[in-house]
């Protein structure tokens, strides 16, 4: 096997807003100004290797969606550095360089992500052209190829987004993406604002292409069953780092990190005993500020087996068996124990 398409090393990210007039001058004569940085992402490491697609879950705010941003070259990192084959997503002074035309992002809300204004054939061909991937004279031909490959109709490209549905209008965002040819599809959330039924037609249009494609993907959700369903490897997100990662059965069947126990136990589950036909246990305690991220451990405010250690050492992510890697200092050791 080749080396990873993406490597991402030791990246953080932050965000800094800009101080108003008023608090710039109360700082120039000394007075204190409150730290407002945001630790959306700190210090993450991963790669994604030829062919496989890699699930990113975790609560809504812990960094999912910055890390798929840093990934794809829309947001520059603050520390650390993001290869594409091995070449800088940002270039010398952290400038965009065409190798995040490589990287390809299909976002959460499919209309708020297509130009209402213009047609669904110019949208689709307007990237390969002006990148010379197509020539304009071949651009009706490549979009009806593209159309088709998605499951719409190549008439489709003479009509405008607010013409289709949600799902189709996905279908539509899809085929823009492919048609740039990219290595990796970074998927942000991109069944969560669709009905379920047609959640199900969207993900397997995703297995669809990635056996016809060999598609590479980072598939970031927060929908557990869906990830089980299509990614070969899950990295597990909290407050901005990853606590695990390794393959998907492995961390659905035997979690090491007590806080990727309790988010799967958090998910609802039809029981069969009992008066409750529902059974679920809710993750207990607040997902913490990230502009004020606790030192040690970021999960050891609501762990259950957090200890001195816990709450002064960052963990770092470590060996386990099958293939996991997990950054806890006490992690589970017996299949579905308790955190």
């Amino acid at each position: 096997m080749t080396g990873p398409i993406v490597r991402v090393d030791n990246v953080s990210r932050r965000f800094a807003p800009s101080l108003s007039l008023g608090e710039r001058i109360a700082g120039f004569f000394g007075a204190p100004v409150d730290d407002r940085t945001v630790h959306a992402v700190d210090c993450v490491s991963l790669a994604i290797a030829p062919g496989e697609v890699l699930g990113l879950v975790g609560e809504s705010g812990c960094g999912k969606s910055t890390l798929g941003r840093v990934i794809a070259g829309i947001h520059p990192p603050s520390e650390g550095e993001c290869y594409i084959h091995d070449a800088p997503v940002m270039g010398g002074a952290k400038r965009r360089v065409k190798t995040t035309t490589r990287v390809q992002m299909i976002f959460q809300d499919p209309f708020g992500s297509l130009d209402p204004r213009v047609r669904v054939g110019d949208t689709i061909a307007e990237g390969p052209i002006a990148h010379g991937f197509i020539r304009r004279a071949e651009a009706k031909a490549e979009v009806g190829r593209w159309l088709t490959a998605v499951g719409l109709p190549a008439d489709a490209a003479d009509r405008f987004p607010h013409q289709f549905s949600g799902g189709q209008r996905q279908r539509i965002a899809i085929a823009r993406a492919l048609a740039m040819r990219p290595d990796i599809l970074v998927c942000d959330e991109p069944v969560a604002s669709l009905d379920v039924s047609i959640q199900a037609q969207i993900v397997n249009l995703f297995l669809k292409l990635r056996r016809e494609l060999n598609l590479t993907m980072l598939f970031i959700s927060h929908d557990l069953g869906v990830v089980r369903h299509i990614c070969d490897r899950v990295a597990i997100m909290y407050l901005g780092r990853i606590v695990e990662v390794g393959p998907t059965a492995a961390i659905y069947d035997n979690p090491a990190h007590p806080y990727t126990r309790a988010l799967l136990d958090s998910v609802p589950k039809l029981v069969t005993e009992g008066d409750d036909l529902v059974a679920f246990r809710p993750i207990e305690g607040e997902l913490p500020s990230p502009l004020s991220p606790p030192p040690g451990c970021h999960f050891h405010l609501r762990c259950p087996r957090a200890d001195e250690t816990c709450r002064s050492v960052v963990p770092a992510l470590r060996d386990l068996a099958d293939g996991r890697r997990t950054a806890c200092h006490h992690p589970l050791t017996q299949p579905g124990e308790s955190a």
